[in-house]
């Protein structure tokens, strides 16, 4: 008889969906142990997580579910946690983390992970559909000229770390990254970070928050989508619809923009998953619990990382507002993967 949760064997589509039943139950329940459902999406935005912090830092779903939720983790069910700390392979992750990679920090903590992810780069710009390896055809950062980076987002996992590794090289570590404040558990790559989090208490620092990025003497890397690929109906992977932030702080710090496009794709099973959630009207991002899952799957495979001509700030006028500039801007990062990146 096949396990429910043994995600180390094939199995089929419906036990994905039951799980998701799951989640949808238990979510609309929880208020009776926890009185309010804020306190639930406090909890779960850490799933992906599960990092304690002090001397040594680890995953440990058991003392996270007991930071965040106190007597009332009890209530979890166990083979739930059981089921987390798999999906997430949290004794993989402290391998590299509690070994190696204890005490790195910034570009060092960034190669040391792609080390450990056996991950193979092939590295190019396109240039007006000049293909070239490497990045000598990239302007550097003379004369105080900062870039924002703009990427998709296909992976969840090794194409952040992967890029941040390479802009890391290529420009002397001056770069920072906008992400997800959960993330800065992260005390490797907390450096690179500037932290910023849409929600909860947080959310009105959020504008200072891009804006200090901005000004900062550094190249900015972003993933305008916020969220990693999904599959649409007609099979196609592909970033959801950009962010336009990135097009109004361009314009306002005069920044130009170097497009890229990373390759890959993750399992079936992550984007039924995505779709199964919006079929049934799930808020909590539960595809995001798989991305560990996913990047170790992705363990060993080579990916293919193409760097555009930077689209000079001026370009973005008002023949479009700053949505569709942002669209404008992810076709041309579709573009690079095909040859065609002509002005």
């Amino acid at each position: 008889m096949p396990h429910l949760f043994n995600f180390n064997r094939a199995h089929k589509p419906i036990f994905d969906a039951k799980l998701l039943l799951f989640f949808r139950s238990f979510y609309k329940n929880f208020t009776f142990f926890t009185k309010k459902r804020k306190r639930f999406n406090n909890f779960a935005r850490h799933f992906n997580v599960m990092a304690i912090e002090g001397e040594e830092f680890r995953v440990d779903v058991d003392q996270v579910l007991k930071d965040k939720l106190g007597k009332k983790s009890k209530f979890v069910p166990k083979f739930l946690v059981s089921w987390l700390k798999r999906i997430i392979h949290q004794d993989w992750m402290n391998v590299h983390l509690c070994g190696e990679g204890k005490g790195q920090v910034g570009v060092e903590w960034l190669d040391g992970c792609l080390n450990y992810l056996n991950c193979t780069l092939n590295v190019r710009t396109n240039i007006d559909g000049v293909i070239q390896e490497g990045l000598d055809a990239l302007p550097g950062n003379e004369g105080g000229r900062y870039f924002t980076i703009v990427s998709n987002h296909p992976l969840g996992g090794q194409d952040g770390i992967a890029l941040g590794s390479i802009i890391c090289h290529k420009y002397d570590s001056q770069m920072v990254y906008l992400v997800n404040d959960i993330l800065m558990s992260f005390k490797g790559l907390a450096p690179l970070c500037v932290p910023i989090n849409k929600t909860g208490h947080n959310s009105r620092n959020f504008p200072k928050m891009v804006e200090a990025a901005f000004q900062s003497p550094k190249n900015v890397v972003m993933f305008p989508a916020g969220l990693c690929s999904r599959k649409g109906e007609d099979g196609v992977i592909k970033d959801i619809e950009w962010k336009k932030t990135f097009i109004a702080k361009s314009v306002q710090y005069q920044r130009d923009v170097i497009p890229v496009h990373f390759s890959g794709h993750n399992s079936d099973r992550f984007y039924n998953i995505a779709r199964w959630c919006k079929r049934l009207h799930i808020k909590f991002n539960i595809a995001m619990l798989y991305l560990a899952d996913e990047m170790y799957k992705n363990q060993g495979k080579t990916f293919t990382v193409t760097f555009g001509k930077p689209i000079p700030w001026q370009t973005f006028d008002k023949s479009k507002n700053p949505s569709e500039w942002a669209q404008w801007v992810k076709e041309r990062v579709y573009q690079l993967d095909t040859g065609n990146a002509s002005a």
